[in-house]
């Protein structure tokens, strides 16, 4: 009789409305994968017997399949709130263990890891000290101490003087004279204690074609003033008849940089030693033009503390601080594995390697069959409802027409006990 097939139609349906009500539930759960039902038939007929003339013994349930398409991204209010643009997982550190994730609402813990709901920790790869990116997996963790200060050892200094201009008619120079000098320019350096003092260069034609003098002050007093001075013997620049810098003082360009002696402050902190280099990418010239100042720089810096971080498309984090400087802390890392649908569930919408997803295969996004990195935005779920619905009309449909089958064979049976 037909009762046992049927009811398993009757248990398959039942299984496939749970994996439907499952996906159903979590239709709004960031980053959860939907499911779908794998069914097979059953047959009892042994290998050596007649497989023509083997009637089924109803259907199981062969597997629970994994549908790891993309799910809608949607954009927040968080730079901590990650989505993946393609392949991979997140890959998360969990009480020494790794587990997997689409989901990535982050948030900063009190010790500053960056964190899921789970207290799950985000693995990166970190950089060095010169932000390149090693090899060395950790958890992402943000410091909020101040950053030290960095004193400035290195100005760039890129302008035009007007070819044009004639000698200063006040002699001697001296800066608080503006007539004894043809130019000038300033900008802010920092002690080894991060205090900031007032840097300024003042440039004058001299009668002799092409030659320029150049007085550097600090704090107004020149880096090249003797003891109790308060002018100091000026650095020469000599230009070539097309306008660049040929020669500074003495000595042929390149390099084009000028060392100082060390500086004292009177800040307590240590003497500035400053080296000004006018040949840079920017190199000074000497044009028929007006005066402009095309680009002027320093490598010092005063203390800061962190204000934020900022992730890029390949999933770069950088922490960006009060002092405008700017450090790369490492990579968020992204799994993949050859056989996604292999791996395990463990719930909170995060999987573990197993053996048939094989080994994860790490590396950074958008490196190989690896996604981008979306900051501020969520990946949503990706179970499409309307699609659900009409899946579950189908298992209702199928649970309705296996009871029938029960209900028909009940009557069948019947009518043959009541044979007389």
């Amino acid at each position: 009789m037909p009762f046992r097939s049927a009811l398993s139609g009757i248990n398959a349906a039942a299984q496939e409305l749970r994996i439907i009500g499952n996906n159903v539930a979590n239709a709004s759960t960031t980053g959860f994968k939907q499911s779908r039902a794998n069914f097979a038939d059953v047959y009892a007929a042994s290998s050596s017997g007649a497989a023509s003339n083997a009637i089924g013994s109803g259907v199981r349930l062969a597997s629970v399949d994994q549908q790891f398409t993309q799910g809608n991204v949607g954009f927040t209010d968080s730079k901590l709130d990650l989505a993946i643009n393609g392949e991979g997982f997140f890959i998360l550190e969990d009480s020494g263990s790794r587990v997997y994730s689409r989901q990535g609402s982050f948030q900063a813990d009190r010790d500053g890891f960056i964190v899921n709901s789970n207290d799950q920790k985000v693995i990166i790869n970190t950089a060095d000290e010169n932000g390149a990116i090693s090899g060395s997996a950790a958890p992402l963790r943000l410091d909020s101490s101040n950053i030290p200060p960095k004193a400035t050892n290195l100005v760039e200094v890129a302008v035009n003087l007007d070819s044009s201009e004639t000698p200063p008619t006040t002699f001697p120079f001296d800066p608080a004279r503006p007539s004894s000098f043809t130019h000038s320019t300033s900008l802010t350096v920092y002690d080894s204690l991060g205090s900031p003092h007032l840097a300024s260069t003042y440039y004058v034609k001299t009668a002799v074609p092409n030659e320029w003098e150049m007085h550097t002050y600090i704090d107004g007093k020149s880096i090249r003033a003797a003891e109790g001075e308060t002018v100091g013997i000026p650095d020469k620049l000599l230009f070539d008849g097309e306008g660049a810098l040929s020669q500074i003082n003495t000595i042929p360009v390149p390099p084009g940089k000028i060392n100082f002696p060390p500086i004292n402050t009177g800040s307590g902190a240590d003497p500035i030693a400053l080296t000004i280099d006018v040949q840079g990418a920017v190199p000074i010239t000497q044009f028929g033009g007006s005066f402009t100042v095309n680009g002027i720089k320093q490598d010092g810096y005063t203390s800061g503390r962190l204000t934020g971080i900022d992730i890029d498309d390949t999933g770069i984090v950088r922490a960006r601080f009060t002092n405008g400087q700017n450090r790369t802390l490492g990579q968020v890392a992204l799994a993949n594995f050859s056989n996604a649908n292999g791996l395990r569930q463990l719930g909170d919408t995060n999987w573990a390697e197993s053996f048939d997803s094989g080994p994860a295969l790490v590396g950074s996004p958008g490196s190989g069959s690896l996604g981008l990195i979306q900051s501020g935005a969520l990946e949503g779920s990706n179970v499409d409802l309307t699609g659900q619905l009409v899946n579950m009309i189908t298992a209702q449909r199928n649970f309705q027409a296996n009871a029938q089958v029960i209900s028909t064979a009940d009557d069948v049976t019947q009518t043959v006990i009541n044979i007389r």
